[in-house]
């Protein structure tokens, strides 16, 4: 069995609440194992057969099935999870800084927030095919140039932005699952 992590995207946002009790015992049906629930912002990890586009697509229909919104998941297996950490030189503690990183299905769509980043002069790198990093000013996250972008509607099927504090729980959580 593969450990995976997965992250919601818009979820107890913009009008959609969920109680991670209700979404955990939704996947729990599905055909996976060992799911947990991190924070309330959508991060589960979890166990499956299934490989990873087949997770996903399952994990959309559930979601979409059983709360009636439309579910847009990221899926990583934990070896990725813990590549996409290791990879990020900014820090998950500044006084000053939040660090967030972008997930995204779809390279071409982290090609496109790259450049809206670079031509805001926002700080980012990146981290993977498909992972970004970036930096935003400590109460200035939602005005930076990367939040507005990814809380545009054409980038919610294929994105979601975790800070990396949440990243490193979720690693965490992760590794552990891979290493039963």
């Amino acid at each position: 069995m593969t450990a995976y992590a997965v992250f919601l995207r818009g979820v107890n946002v913009g009008g959609i609440n969920l109680k991670m009790a209700d979404v955990r015992a939704t996947i729990s049906r599905l055909p996976v194992s060992d799911v947990s629930t991190l924070l309330a912002s959508g991060n589960i990890v979890l166990r499956s057969e299934l490989d990873a586009a087949e997770l996903k697509e399952t994990i959309q229909t559930a979601l979409r099935t059983a709360f009636g919104y439309d579910a847009w998941v990221i899926v990583m297996t934990a070896p990725d999870v813990a590549a996409t950490i290791d990879a990020c030189p900014y820090p998950s503690d500044d006084p000053s800084t939040h660090s967030y990183v972008t997930l995204s299905s779809d390279p071409a769509v982290l090609d496109e927030l790259w450049d809206l980043a670079a031509a805001d002069g926002t700080e980012h790198t990146r981290l993977s095919p498909f992972a970004t990093a970036w930096l935003a000013p400590v109460g200035a996250t939602l005005d930076s140039a990367m939040s507005k972008a990814t809380g545009k509607a054409k980038f919610k099927a294929t994105t979601t932005t975790r800070n990396l504090r949440t990243m490193l729980k979720v690693k965490a959580a992760a590794d552990k699952l891979a290493t039963r």
